[in-house]
């Protein structure tokens, strides 16, 4: 079981680099080409690339961080470190959408001469994203979030490279150079979203919020229904990394219930039904449920 996974966890770190070095690398050739072209929607499109890219170092981070040991000064390891890249990921993606919505505003009151040499960087940029999401389907997109967010980020730049390929069109046969900034907006449009949602979910996990996958009151109902509990106070549940939901609570028990029995169902309960493979539950009597209780209130 354990060499299976590390298997598939080799097979992915494989995919992630390879698809990395081809989006990476193409992002760069198109930026070039972007400022060569005067073509403000390939620069668009390079950004959001660069948003692919960062996407797919982030999965490569994070699994190699995963492999690193905790220390006893750092407990849980370095695994936030994927989520601070993410913060600074999605703010990095905000400021680039903001900077091509004014780009494109200033050009659409005088429209620039753009070079029909953009459609070719585009179409190339659009064979890139194919094979980097054919190459990604490869892996394990079902199970693995990392691997299903970076093959997601990249369907989704396909979009930008198709945004590119219709201005190209639009003006080598019309001559319609307007279709560059419109196209640049489309696509900002999709940088912004993306760069909102990394933004938004990091500093949720950040401040601790709760997994938008886990349902805190049905967590506490399904405890309480177990046999032998009778209270559930002090339930927190937050995340250390985006894959690692994280619950601590406090269990009010039956004076005769076999506590290790019962430990046991809950802690199964949390694993099957939430998810929830890190659990820490403190198991108390009435008596001392009360005096904790008024202790905390002064």
């Amino acid at each position: 079981m354990g060499q299976g996974h590390n298997h598939e966890t080799s097979s992915n770190k494989k995919l992630l680099l390879i698809s990395f070095i081809l989006i990476f690398g193409f992002m760069i050739i198109e930026l070039i080409g972007g400022i060569w072209t005067n073509s403000l929607a390939l620069i668009s499109d390079a950004g959001h690339m660069l948003s692919d890219a960062v996407s797919l170092g982030l999965s490569l981070l994070s699994i190699k961080i995963g492999e690193k040991a905790a220390t006893a000064a750092k407990t849980y390891g370095y695994k936030r470190v994927e989520i601070l890249v993410a913060f600074l990921n999605g703010i990095t993606l905000l400021g680039i959408s903001i900077y091509v919505f004014w780009e494109a505003f200033n050009r659409f009151s005088e429209p620039p001469e753009v070079s029909t040499s953009m459609l070719y960087i585009a179409v190339g940029g659009l064979i890139v994203n194919i094979v980097a999401a054919w190459i990604l389907q490869k892996g394990d997109t079902k199970e693995n979030l990392n691997l299903r967010s970076a093959f997601l980020h990249v369907l989704g730049d396909m979009l930008g490279s198709v945004g590119a390929i219709v201005a190209g069109l639009l003006i080598l046969f019309f001559n319609w150079n307007l279709a560059d900034p419109i196209a640049s907006i489309v696509v900002s449009i999709l940088v912004l979203v993306s760069g909102w949602r990394v933004t938004k979910e990091s500093i949720h996990i950040l401040l601790e919020g709760s997994p938008s996958n886990i349902n805190v009151e049905e967590v506490k109902m399904k405890l309480e229904e177990l046999n032998g509990v009778e209270e559930v106070h002090d339930l927190h549940i937050w995340s250390i990394t985006s894959e690692q939901p994280t619950l601590s609570g406090h269990l009010v028990v039956e004076p005769k219930i076999n506590r290790d029995d019962l430990l046991n169902m809950a802690t199964n309960l949390l694993k099957e039904r939430f998810k929830v493979k890190h659990a820490t539950l403190q198991l108390e009597g009435r008596n001392f449920a009360h005096k904790e209780k008024e202790e905390y209130s002064h």
